[in-house]
């Protein structure tokens, strides 16, 4: 029998970790896709999870993921893309091929990604997206313009194949995490505690998304910390 699985593009040790951790818990079978897997062994040893080499802006490498991922299952259960690019700088100074790559990777290769789960999801009536979205997803910050654009162009997406792909028992979200995301390497400091997102209590948000009946399905959520401004 195939398994239920959770594929996660755009994986690494922050809050992807945080919500293969999640979805492990629940039961799914976790496929994590990134540019470089060597990173994500330890975490792939720790939830039994199978890593694959995936460069999502490049359509044959996320066919070739989906490819491999129709030997394990007819749909996954649920997809999440995580991955996103960024450059930063002042407007006058930024390289445009530095920015066409950034909005490949933050727009294009969601919708790589997003098209070939629902096509996959529509011929098994049933399946869960969720497209990881950023403060710059909603406000768009000075020297930020390639994140901006990229996020942006995501969220339109998200919510035009929420629209569109709901009516056919396919849920679509978008996340805004609206603020830092704590981690080893940036802990909370002591000073300001709460000031940082936990990414086990963001990864909590993605689990009940993909739990979340259809007669009250949310296509957009934020998440923040309580000191957060908005």
């Amino acid at each position: 029998m195939k398994k239920a699985i959770a594929l996660i593009v755009g994986a690494g040790s922050g809050l992807s970790a945080a919500v293969a951790k999640a979805f492990a818990s629940e039961g799914l079978q976790c496929v994590l896709a990134a540019r470089r897997i060597d990173k994500l062994k330890p975490l792939c040893d720790e939830i039994g999870a199978t890593a694959i080499v995936c460069d999502s802006s490049q359509p044959d490498q996320v066919a070739a993921l989906f490819t491999q991922l129709d030997t394990l299952c007819d749909a996954p259960t649920v997809v999440v893309y995580n991955a996103s690019g960024r450059v930063r700088g002042p407007l006058i100074d930024l390289d445009p091929k530095l920015v066409a790559d950034a909005i490949a990777v933050s727009a294009y290769g969601g919708f790589l990604v997003g098209q070939a789960a629902a096509k996959r999801m529509l011929k098994q009536g049933a399946g869960t997206i969720i497209f990881t979205g950023a403060s710059a997803s909603v406000k768009g910050y000075a020297q930020s313009a390639a994140f901006a654009m990229g996020k942006f162009a995501l969220r339109g997406l998200a919510q035009s194949m929420a629209r569109e792909l709901a009516p056919q028992n396919i849920h679509v979200a978008h996340v805004v995490i609206d603020g830092g995301i704590s981690s080893k390497d940036r802990p909370v400091p002591a000073d300001k505690p709460d000031s940082l997102l936990d990414p086990a209590a963001i990864a909590r948000s993605y689990v009940h998304l993909l739990q979340q009946q259809r007669s009250a399905w949310t296509w957009e959520i934020e998440v923040r910390p309580w000191v957060e401004r908005f």
